[in-house]
């Protein structure tokens, strides 16, 4: 081999691994993204049951039902539609009825959401991007009312 040859084999060699490791990386990041998704998006089935999402809505009121240990099961509205959600784990100190909350987890076959993880922001004010818009169609702000919607699938 030539010079120049040994040369152009180190190039085609590096640009090579340089693809592998970026086909690699995309991969993983596609594996590992999660859509956000509110009520009217699961029931509408937008998401796959098992697929890992982000879910938010607002906790309706009345919803919140505590099992043993440290099950609980809630409702989470979006003023258009409602979708149980089962959650075993300590909930964060600020979950309450009429919080908006994000929850991490996926669309069980029997149509309750299970979240692996729950979120509760110490801000009043937060309310999630898609879930503002769909209430602002509906002409509220923070409040549904009783949330007097189709229900999907309460716990």
């Amino acid at each position: 081999m030539t010079k120049r040859q040994k040369r152009m084999a180190a190039v085609a060699a590096l640009v090579l691994g340089v693809g592998l490791a970026a086909a690699l990386g995309f991969t993983a990041f596609r594996k590992n993204m999660m859509y956000f998704q509110t009520p009217s998006d699961l029931v509408a089935g937008k998401s796959p049951v098992g697929a890992k999402v982000r879910l938010g809505g607002l906790v309706e009121k009345g919803s919140v039902q505590r099992g043993q240990g440290l099950l609980v099961q809630f409702r989470l509205a979006d003023c258009a539609k409602v979708i149980g959600v089962r959650y075993e784990g300590i909930l964060p100190d600020l979950f309450r009825e009429g919080q908006g909350i994000v929850a991490t987890g996926a669309l069980a076959a029997d149509g309750v959401f299970v979240a692996d993880e729950v979120l509760a922001k110490h801000d009043e004010n937060y309310i999630s991007p898609d879930l503002a818009a769909s209430l602002k169609e509906q002409g509220g702000k923070h409040s549904c009312g009783e949330f007097k919607s189709t229900t999907a699938s309460a716990p």
